[in-house]
């Protein structure tokens, strides 16, 4: 099934195309990975569907609705949440409490939310940690949070900005791990991330970026041995 689709989206900022003609769909069920070089339009591309910022151009559809240039706060109560390179916890809160905050976009009575908030926490490996503060956390655990403040909102399609950034080896297995189990819940995840290991082991299918341009999308076997993207991405060998 169609969930998100996405048609000659352009961004221009000035003279600088950010984003250019990009068009793709998310299907139920799907893990895409969006990768490319550094200032590809990758984070770009994830504001303007978010509703960060406005396209010059094209046209966002979710659930075969027009939602271009929505609001972030209507984008979220409709099923699209994200997290960010920079993890964005309220620091001065406690673990739940994030939570919480996330949760009550859709839940009011606080006894329930807190339920609701509990059971998100295990499912990213963190009821140890609800009393603790954001503040307090390693690096691996508050890109945990950032992903559990976003599973409060109750979203249909999740967008992951680099969540494995910075963390160690076993940090990283344990993404993927997380990110695939989210995905037996129904819920659909689009990617950015720059561990091109874990980026092919986990996507259904991989899109590349190069100056705001798609030079591909197919399943991550093919595009690893696309001699276009090799060249593009890394000059090289691409893993």
């Amino acid at each position: 099934m169609n969930l998100l689709e996405i048609k000659n989206l352009t961004k221009n900022f000035g003279g600088l195309t950010a984003v250019s003609n990009l068009s793709f769909q998310l299907n139920k069920g799907e893990i895409l990975g969006l990768i490319g070089p550094n200032g590809a339009g990758k984070t770009t591309a994830f504001n303007l569907i978010t509703g960060f910022i406005k396209p010059t151009s094209g046209k966002i559809f979710f659930e075969n609705k027009n939602i271009t240039n929505n609001n972030t706060h209507s984008i979220v109560k409709k099923g699209i949440a994200r997290t960010f390179q920079i993890v964005k916890p309220f620091r001065n809160l406690t673990v739940l409490e994030n939570v919480i905050l996330g949760v009550f976009l859709k839940v009011s009575n606080r006894l329930v939310a807190t339920k609701e908030a509990f059971n998100i926490l295990e499912k990213v490996n963190l009821t140890k940690k609800a009393n603790s503060y954001a503040s307090d956390l390693t690096l691996g655990e508050q890109k945990r949070l950032e992903i559990a403040r976003c599973l409060g909102t109750k979203p249909k399609v999740l967008f992951l900005d680099e969540p494995m950034g910075g963390l160690n080896p076993s940090e990283i297995d344990n993404a993927c791990n997380l990110v695939k189990k989210l995905k037996d819940t129904g819920i659909s995840i689009i990617l950015v991330e720059h561990h091109m290991k874990a980026i092919m082991k986990i996507s259904d299918k991989v899109i590349v970026l190069q100056h705001g341009i798609k030079i591909a999308e197919d399943v991550p076997e093919k595009i690893t041995k696309n001699k276009t993207v090799i060249k593009a991405y890394l000059g090289g060998e691409l893993l």
